[in-house]
């Protein structure tokens, strides 16, 4: 059953959780009618059901006759008129404390009282020996936890909580310092505030954590990831996207390529939906595209190539231009019919692999100097090579490089150069490109070797969308005035990237 308070302008009430105890009125009749002219309700009578709640007593409600708490003490000042406010909590409290001191003031004068009658008539009057010893009794009865209800009345006079007799001890000891409790609380919110920015994908979570920036954008450190945001920003003005930051907008490209995560993966991440990372790649991949590869991937002059040529090309390959291989990367479905497809038909070559096939060219110190357009997998490399523009980089003299037969040596030989194979392990010998055992088989022709293959896999391991499978909407042709698809922009974007960070190539 709900209890409410019968006291005027008092509007607590029983309920779950309730730290409040709840006290019928008593049934002495004296007594009970000191609790009605304590309530104070001009012409009211109480009922069965009227209750009166523990705040209008000190501790709360006892038997003795001679505690303050024998009769409800603590009453506010109901308002007037309708338009007055009601006291506030803070005014409440310092009334409670008020009548607080009182009955402690009280309390230690009716026990100096007890002590001097005790010495003045101890031996005259026992009766007031046993009196005092009934005060004494009392005094300490006003303040116990001891629960000496009628049994009538267990329901509902019920003892003060822990939690009651804490807020008035707080009430009658010294004031909480709360400087302390704000200091504390400002430290836990910068704590949170830390951890909450360290777990973030942003700028200050990757200002001073190179792994970090190294995970998320294959890129060495954050100066590399701030100088290609310098780069490209200005070329970012016209993109407007109110969720995302420029910052944001690299970052989250740069993820995409660097881990190869589905849109739906990153939409959770940066908190945009999936259309705004499939608008944000796209755009981003442009504007790198133009921006970023023309910078960073070119052919150097043979003077810069041989002057930092590494020592495992110097003495056998010191004409060493470059290092050739080609990739294939699977696609989930055929590509778009276009002038690629056109192209191809009209030399009578098939389209029945779904995989798209690039040349690549990589300087002896690890660099990118070259990559082609992709065409369809049953492209043969000649051809290939023949129609990318790979062999007009080339110098008579000029030696090319490669880890396995790519079938390129007569169109290398018709521009002046060498196509040589660095060398293939075969039945405990080293085979040559025109396959007669190598009569070196010494740790130098190894060198050259591993380090032909470490260079070669260096982009693909450093750029995981370049494994596929690529998805088709990065297969067509991002712009109408452009014969590349988004997907060989995303690869040249990726190999400018590598060139950006510190080679797998030793330059010693």
């Amino acid at each position: 059953m709900v209890h409410t308070c019968v006291v005027a302008g008092c509007r607590n009430r029983r309920t779950p959780g309730t730290t409040l105890s709840f006290y019928r009125f008593p049934r002495d009749p004296e007594r009970k009618q000191r609790w009605i002219a304590a309530v104070n309700r001009e012409g009211w009578v109480p009922n069965d059901g009227s209750r009166l709640c523990s705040t209008h007593f000190i501790s709360k409600q006892v038997k003795n006759p001679h505690s303050p708490d024998y009769v409800p003490s603590v009453f506010t000042t109901v308002p007037l008129f309708p338009e007055m406010k009601e006291p506030g909590a803070l005014e409440v409290l310092d009334k409670q404390e008020a009548h607080v001191e009182a009955a402690n003031a009280l309390l230690f004068l009716q026990g100096q009282g007890r002590s001097v009658v005790g010495k003045r008539g101890q031996k005259e009057h026992p009766e007031e020996g046993e009196q005092d010893a009934i005060v004494e009794e009392s005094t300490s009865s006003s303040f116990s936890t001891d629960e000496d209800d009628d049994d009538d009345d267990d329901d509902d006079d019920e003892s003060v909580s822990d939690s009651k007799r804490g807020k008035f001890a707080q009430m009658s000891c010294a004031p909480v310092n709360f400087d302390d409790i704000l200091k504390a609380l400002k430290k836990e919110n910068q704590a949170l505030r830390e951890s909450v920015e360290k777990m973030s994908l942003s700028e200050n979570s990757l200002r001073s954590d190179a792994e970090k920036v190294k995970f998320y954008t294959g890129l060495p450190n954050y100066f590399v990831l701030e100088t290609v945001m310098w780069l490209l920003a200005p070329h970012m003005d016209r993109m407007k996207n109110v969720k995302l930051s420029k910052f944001q907008q690299l970052l989250l490209t740069l993820i995409r390529l660097r881990l190869d995560l589905r849109n739906q993966d990153l939409a959770y991440r940066f908190g945009v939906k999936v259309s705004t990372v499939t608008r944000t790649v796209h755009r981003m991949v442009n504007i790198m595209s133009s921006t970023l590869v023309p910078t960073a991937v070119f052919w150097p002059s043979r003077a810069e190539l041989r002057k930092n040529l590494p020592a495992a090309l110097r003495t056998s390959y010191p004409d060493c231009a470059v290092i050739v291989d080609c990739f294939t990367v699977p696609f989930e479905e055929p590509a778009a019919q276009g002038n690629q497809q056109q192209q191809l038909s009209s030399q009578g070559v098939g389209t029945s692999y779904n995989v798209l096939k690039y040349l690549i060219g990589v300087a002896p110190q690890g660099v990118v100097t070259f990559v082609s357009r992709g065409v369809l997998g049953n492209v043969s490399d000649k051809s290939l090579a023949e129609g990318c523009g790979f062999l007009c980089k080339l110098l008579p003299g000029d030696v090319v490089l490669a880890n396995r037969d790519l079938d390129i040596g007569e169109s290398v030989a018709a521009r002046g150069a060498l196509f040589k194979i660095a060398g293939n392990y075969q039945g405990g010998a080293y085979e040559s490109s025109e396959g007669s055992p190598l009569a070196d088989t010494s740790s130098e022709t190894v060198s050259v070797q591993r380090h032909v293959e470490r260079v070669i896999s260096m982009v693909k391991q450093r750029y995981a969308m370049l494994t596929g499978p690529v998805e088709s909407p990065f297969t067509t042709a991002s712009e109408r005035t452009s014969s590349l698809s988004t997907f060989d922009k995303i690869v040249h974007v990726a190999c400018a990237l590598n060139n950006l960070c510190i080679s797998a190539a030793p330059l010693e």
